[in-house]
């Protein structure tokens, strides 16, 4: 076998062609390898192949690869009959293009009126507005009945895929643990450092918000007008976003810790290596749910095997159906029995007009309409979305985890599906926190 490798990195090399000195290079690709056999085949790989490795998506796993090339026909050689040859002598089972992904487009918001509510109350040691905690969305879903009912306000780890965290919000604060960076690959998981001229905040200049300001059209938040003319942009279209799912989390399970993950950056997009990595450094930190509110349109192997080491692990996996008002797979909601994926419901109980349904998307629906929720810089915000009605799901897995455990994702699954009926295509219907806890407590079929 030692002879055989360096035959086969001859062979590898005449299918990849040598470049020509001075020939013009490409604008420099990523791509995520499998590989059965560790670092050492991906870097057998590189050698001849004349990619670079960045280092490993998986952690400690060492299974899954982030490589760079130059090389315009790097994948479409693999693909067209080298990947085989690959697999036997060096164990590199898939190749695939590193996507860019985008936070699926929100729909128009407009102001809901606890948006307005800004009395002060106590909500688990902090203090924060009337208007987030008693808003349409709690209320549909029996939250505080459930809250209250069973004594029970959250506990574990839950994880927020997105793109970062206020970290110091002061109805989040307290329940955020320091999170990951995938952007920049460096601990922490604020929002703020997307925007360098406001890494303080949005109140350093100690202006008061001064009522409900438009930000991109999509988002309704208390701000100030400078605030509003910095963030009224492309770069920012997505600002907020993370902050505001966290909200969320919190709202349904105020004590359980959360994880920011910021694989996204301000303006909504990431790439599917940061995403398959915060996934992996989700499950190996300790993380007992995973809110994913984003999707994509076509699978992917890499991810598909990080879902899988999740469910291995005992880790819910909870993500948005999308935005599209269609019945089409979105990933990884699509992925039925490893994945809850959530559509989106209004304060009148029906879908929301531009809400994903079907199968396999839909498991459950939750409110996502003008629901109200934190927003950088201390303040709150509304918002509509199926990224919005996912983590009040997820949230509710963070009180099922407290009511019992182990909770393993057919667990939660089969709790949350005892739910408010509406229609076919929301599969087991609304979200009822209470009726969910009294299934998986008293073990109702």
């Amino acid at each position: 076998m030692k002879r055989q490798i360096p035959i086969l990195l001859v062979l590898i090399s005449l299918f990849f062609g040598a470049t020509s000195v001075g020939a013009q290079q490409p604008a420099e690709q990523r791509y995520i390898v499998q590989t059965t056999k560790g670092l050492t085949s991906v870097l057998n790989l590189c050698l001849s192949a004349g990619c670079q490795v960045q280092g490993a998506l998986d952690g400690a796993i060492g299974r899954t690869y982030l490589v760079t090339s130059s090389k315009g026909n790097f994948l479409q050689n693999l693909l067209g009959g080298v990947l085989n040859l690959l697999e036997r002598l060096l164990g590199i089972v898939s190749v695939e293009a590193d996507q860019v992904l985008s936070i699926p487009l929100l729909p128009a918001a407009t102001t809901a009126p606890g948006l307005y509510d800004m009395t002060p109350v106590n909500y688990y040691g902090t203090v924060v507005w009337n208007g987030y905690v008693n808003q349409p969305a709690t209320q549909i879903i029996e939250l505080q009945n459930a809250q209250n009912g069973f004594h029970l306000s959250g506990t574990g780890i839950i994880a927020d895929i997105d793109t970062g965290v206020d970290t110091t919000h002061p109805a989040l604060y307290r329940v955020l643990l320091q999170g990951y960076d995938f952007t920049r690959n460096q601990p922490g998981a604020s929002e703020w450092l997307d925007i360098p001229s406001m890494q303080n905040g949005i109140d350093d200049s100690g202006n008061q918000a001064t009522g409900p300001a438009v930000v991109q059209q999509r988002t309704v938040a208390v701000l100030d007008q400078r605030t509003v003319a910095v963030l009224d942009g492309g770069p920012y279209s997505d600002f907020g976003h993370g902050t505001m799912t966290a909200g969320l989390i919190h709202l349904a399970a105020p004590q359980s810790k959360i994880l920011p993950l910021k694989a996204f950056s301000a303006n909504g997009t990431g790439n599917l290596s940061e995403i398959v990595a915060a996934l992996y450094y989700a499950v190996d930190n300790g993380a007992s749910v995973v809110n994913m509110s984003f999707d994509f349109t076509t699978s992917s192997s890499a991810f598909s095997q990080a879902v899988s080491y999740a469910n291995q692990k005992g880790v819910v996996l909870v993500a948005a159906a999308g935005n599209e008002g269609v019945s089409t797979p979105a990933y990884p909601a699509a992925m039925n029995g490893l994945v809850i994926g959530v559509a989106s419901t209004s304060d009148s109980d029906v879908r929301s007009s531009w809400s994903n349904y079907g199968k396999p998307d839909v498991w459950i629906a939750a409110p996502g309409e003008n629901v109200v929720t934190t927003y950088p810089g201390g303040t709150y915000a509304s918002a509509s979305g199926t990224s919005f009605s996912t983590p009040l799901v997820t949230g509710t897995v963070g009180l099922l985890l407290n009511a019992r455990a182990p909770l393993t994702q057919a667990h939660a699954a089969s709790a949350l599906a005892h739910a408010q009926l509406l229609t076919p295509d929301l599969n087991n219907g609304r979200l009822n926190v209470y009726s969910a806890l009294q299934a998986w407590l008293w073990g109702a079929k």
